[in-house]
C-alpha cells in the first residue's frame, strides 16, 4: 500500500479528471486502480464498460462524439445538494445516541449474569472485536464515500442493491415496535409524578397486596404493568387482541409527534437534540451508580453481576447471545449508521470514529451494569431472596424489577422521574437513527422530496402517521403478544443474513482492496497507524467476520426449530411462530429479488449479466466530489468535454501531470 502523502496527491487527481455520465460502469474493482469506461452507455450489442488502453489514448467514433452534449448546450438542472452535519462533534453524539440505546440498560446487564458474570465479557468482546467493529466501519465507509443512503449507496455493486432493500425493510419492523417502548415509557414518566408511586406499597391500593404476606404471587409492580399499563390479563393471546388501551394510545401518538418535530428539518434539526439527548443518560447513569452504592446489599447485586464461571464458554448459546448484543447495540445492518455517515465531510476520519463509538458504547453497557445491579442488589437485600430471582430480561426487567427498585429508595419520586426520562432519551435516540435510515433511503430515490421543504414535511407527517396507526396494535390489550413477535424476529436471522451478504458482497464483488483504497483516499491526513489497522479489517472482512456470521446464523436456525417462542406462561402458537419467521425472511429474500432485478437488465450471457450488475457504475465515483464545498460538486449526467479521460500510470506523477496535460 501507497504512503497516505501518495494516495492523497493521487484521490485529488482522481477528482478532476472523473467526469464521466451516470449510465456507464467502472473497471471491476479490486486492484485498487480507477479506470474510466467510455462516456456513454453502449447499445446491447456492446460489452457495456469496456476499458481503454492504459497507454495509448482512445480515439472517440464519430457515433460517440454525436452522442455528446455540445458544451454550449444549457445544463440540467442540479439536483439539491445533500445537507451536512453542523460539526464533528453532531455526527459523533448521534452515532453514540443511536448506538447507546435500552438494549444497554435491560439486555446487556442481564445476559452478562446468566451467561457467566464476567466471564460473558470474553465472548462479548471477542464479538466486537471480529464483527461488530469490521462491519461498523464498513457500513460508516460506505455511507461517507458514497454520500447516499442505504439504497441508493448500492451503486457500488448494483447486484446487492436488495441489501439496501433489506435493510429498509429490517429499519422499519424495528420503528413500528420501537416507539411503542417510548409510549410505554411516557406513561410511567406521568404516573412518577404521583406521590406515593402507583406501584409502590405505600399506594392505598396496593396495601391489601403488600400484607398478605403468604400467598402472594405478584408484586405491586408487577399488577401494575399487567393490568393498568399492557392489560394483558384481558388478552387470551396473539390471536384475541382486544380494544386499544387508549392512554397508550395518546402517549405513542405523543412520542411520534416528538420524533416528527425533531426530525422536521433534518440532520440540522436532530444534530442539535443529541447534545442533550445522548449526554443526559449518561448523566443518570452516573448519579444512579453514586446512589446505588450507598445503598445496603448493592456489593451482593455487583458481586452477582461480575462472578465469572468459566463452564459457560463451553455453551453456544453464550457465543450467539454475544453476538445478538453486539448487533442490537451497535444498530448494524439497518440502515441507520449508513444513512448518518452519509452527511459526513468526505475527508472525515471513519476508523477513527468506529473505535471511538464502538469502545464507547460497549464500555457504556458494561458500566450500566454497576448503576443496575447495585440497586438490585438492595433490592434482593429488602426482600431477603437471591439476587437472580428480582431480575429479568427485556421490558420486565425495565418496567416491572426497575420501578419497584426505584420505590425503595428514599425520594422515590425524584428517581423514578429521573430514571424513566432516561430511558425516553435512549429510545429516543435510537430512533432518530433508524428513521434516519428510512428518510435518507427514500430522499435519495427521489431527490426532489428534498428540495421541497412542503412535500418533505409531508412526506414525514405521513410516514410518522402511517407507524402511528400500524403500532396501535401493539398497544391493544394482547400488543404485548404481537410486541414480542416482532422484537424477537425482526433483528433474528434475516438482519445476519443481510449483513453477511454485505460482508461478502464488498469484499469479493466489489473488491476488497479497492474498498481499502477508498478508505484511504478518504483519510488522507489520518496517521499511519491507520493503514496498518486496515490489515486487521481486511482480515476480518475475508475471513473472521463471514464465518463467525455463518456460525451465528446456523445455531439460529437450529435453537429456532428445538425452541417454542414464549412470553411469561403463554406460549405462541405454530402459526404465530410462522408468521416472525415469514418476517424475517421477507427482509433478507429481496437480496434475491434484486439480484434477479439486476441481472436481467443487462445483456448477453448469464455470466456477462453477472460481470456487468457487479460493476460500479460511474456516479458512485462522482458522488464523493462533494468534499468540503459545493462548488466541487459534479452532477454525473453532465459531460463537460466529447472526450473520454483516461488515468495512466504517467497521470499519477506530479511532475509529469504537467506536461502531459500540454500534450
Amino acid at each position: 500500500m501507497k504512503p497516505l502523502s501518495e494516495q492523497c496527491s493521487e484521490h485529488q487527481k482522481k477528482s478532476v479528471g472523473e467526469m464521466p455520465s451516470e449510465e456507464t460502469r467502472t473497471a471491476a474493482p479490486g486492484n485498487g486502480v480507477t479506470v474510466n469506461a467510455a462516456p456513454t452507455r453502449e447499445s446491447p450489442g456492446q460489452q457495456n464498460g469496456t476499458v481503454s488502453s492504459p497507454d495509448v489514448p482512445r480515439p472517440v467514433s464519430q457515433t460517440q462524439s454525436e452522442h455528446q452534449p455540445p458544451s454550449s448546450t444549457p445544463a440540467a438542472p442540479a439536483q439539491p445538494p445533500r445537507e451536512q452535519w453542523g460539526g464533528k462533534y453532531e455526527f459523533l453524539l448521534s452515532c453514540i445516541g443511536y448506538c447507546v440505546g435500552l438494549g444497554n440498560v435491560w439486555r446487556f446487564p442481564y445476559l452478562c449474569y446468566r451467561n457467566g458474570g464476567g466471564v460473558f465479557l470474553i465472548p462479548y468482546f471477542i464479538m466486537l472485536f471480529f464483527t461488530g467493529m469490521p462491519l461498523f466501519l464498513m457500513e460508516l465507509s460506505l455511507g461517507q464515500y458514497g454520500a447516499a443512503g442505504p439504497i441508493t449507496v448500492w451503486k457500488c455493486c448494483p447486484l446487492l442493491k436488495g441489501i439496501g432493500i433489506g435493510m429498509l425493510c429490517v429499519s422499519i419492523l424495528v420503528c413500528l415496535y420501537y416507539n411503542v417502548i417510548i409510549a410505554w415509557t411516557f406513561y410511567y414518566l406521568g404516573s412518577s409524578f404521583q406521590s406515593p408511586l402507583p406501584w409502590s406499597c405505600d399506594a392505598l391500593h396496593n396495601i391489601p397486596l403488600c400484607q398478605n404476606k403468604t400467598n402472594i404471587t405478584q408484586s405491586p409492580s408487577e399488577v401494575f404493568w399487567n393490568e393498568r399499563v399492557l392489560g394483558v390479563v384481558n388478552s387470551k393471546g396473539l390471536h384475541d387482541p382486544g380494544p386499544v388501551r387508549w392512554p397508550l394510545a395518546l402517549c405513542l401518538l405523543a412520542a411520534w409527534v416528538v420524533i416528527f418535530l425533531c426530525m422536521l428539518k433534518g440532520i440540522r434539526s436532530s444534530g442539535k437534540v443529541v447534545y442533550v439527548t445522548a449526554t443526559f443518560p449518561y448523566f443518570v447513569l452516573v448519579v444512579l451508580i453514586i446512589r446505588g452504592a450507598t445503598l445496603e446489599g448493592s456489593l451482593n447485586g455487583v458481586a452477582f453481576y461480575l462472578t465469572p464461571n468459566w463452564a459457560h464458554l463451553a455453551n453456544a448459546q453464550v457465543w450467539n447471545d454475544a453476538a445478538s448484543q453486539i448487533f442490537y447495540s451497535l444498530g448494524i445492518g439497518v440502515g441507520g449508521l449508513l444513512s448518518m455517515a452519509s452527511y459526513n465531510k468526505f475527508d472525515n476520519n471513519v476508523i477513527r470514529d468506529t473505535l471511538i463509538i464502538t469502545i464507547g458504547n460497549c464500555g457504556t453497557s458494561f458500566f450500566a451494569g454497576f448503576a443496575i445491579f447495585s440497586i438490585l442488589g438492595h433490592m434482593a437485600w429488602r426482600k431477603k431472596v437471591p439476587v437472580g430471582q428480582v431480575a429479568d430480561s427485556g421490558p420486565g426487567l425495565a418496567f416491572v424489577a426497575y420501578p419497584e427498585a426505584l420505590a425503595l429508595l428514599p425520594g422515590s419520586v425524584f428517581w423514578s422521574i429521573l430514571f424513566f426520562l432516561m430511558l425516553f432519551m435512549l429510545g429516543v435516540d435510537t430512533l432518530f437513527g433508524n428513521m434516519e435510515g428510512i428518510c435518507t433511503a427514500v430522499l435519495d430515490e427521489f431527490p426532489q422530496l428534498r428540495s421541497n421543504l412542503k412535500h418533505k414535511t409531508l412526506f414525514l407527517a405521513l410516514l410518522c402517521f402511517s407507524f402511528y396507526l400500524m403500532g396501535l396494535l401493539l398497544i391493544t390489550d394482547g400488543g404485548i403478544y404481537w410486541f414480542t413477535l416482532i422484537d424477537s424476529f425482526s433483528t433474528s436471522f434475516g438482519l445476519i443474513i443481510i449483513t453477511l451478504f454485505m460482508c461478502i458482497g464488498i469484499s469479493f464483488f466489489y473488491g476488497v482492496n479497492q474498498f481499502c483504497q477508498d478508505i484511504v483516499d478518504m483519510i488522507c491526513r489520518c496517521p499511519p497507524w491507520c493503514t496498518k489497522l486496515l490489515l486487521y479489517f481486511k482480515a476480518c472482512w475475508l475471513v473472521f467476520t463471514p464465518f463467525l456470521l455463518t456460525f451465528i446464523l446456523t445455531y439460529i436456525f437450529i435453537e429456532m426449530y428445538r425452541t417454542s417462542l414464549h412470553y411469561g406462561t403463554y406460549v405462541f402458537p405454530t402459526w404465530g411462530k410462522a408468521l416472525g419467521v415469514c418476517m424475517g425472511a421477507f427482509c433478507c429474500l429481496q437480496i434475491l429479488i434484486w439480484a434477479i432485478v439486476a441481472v436481467s437488465k443487462e445483456s448477453g450471457t448469464l455470466k456477462d449479466r453477472f460481470q456487468k450488475s457487479i460493476r460500479p457504475l460511474n456516479s458512485w465515483r462522482v458522488n464523493n466530489i462533494n468534499t468540503t464545498s459545493q462548488e466541487q460538486h459534479v452532477e454525473p449526467q453532465r459531460v463537460e468535454g466529447p472526450f473520454t479521460v483516461n488515468l495512466t500510470e504517467a497521470d499519477f506523477t506530479a511532475m509529469n501531470w504537467e506536461a502531459i496535460s500540454e500534450a
